[in-house]
């Protein structure tokens, strides 16, 4: 069984692609990578919850944003 990661001292990075007036707001725990986890947090509610992905399915999703698969971005 898999336990989700201790991120209560992560350092969080907001994304480069975060902006348009605090409309899309990602941040993510670079350090965490090395040990096979992406968590990535909504930084406008940075107390809520993170959502922990491999770095392959990270990469999956964002190659797919990138690619219109999920409609504008």
């Amino acid at each position: 069984m898999k336990t989700s990661p201790d991120l209560s001292h992560a350092q969080w990075v907001k994304s480069s692609f975060s902006g348009n007036g605090g409309v899309n707001c990602v941040e993510w725990a670079p350090a965490f990578v090395p040990a096979g986890v992406v968590p990535v947090r909504d930084s406008k509610a940075p107390s809520g919850p993170a959502l922990t992905f491999t770095p392959q399915a990270w990469a999956d999703f964002v190659r797919a944003v990138a690619g219109g698969v999920f409609g504008e971005v």
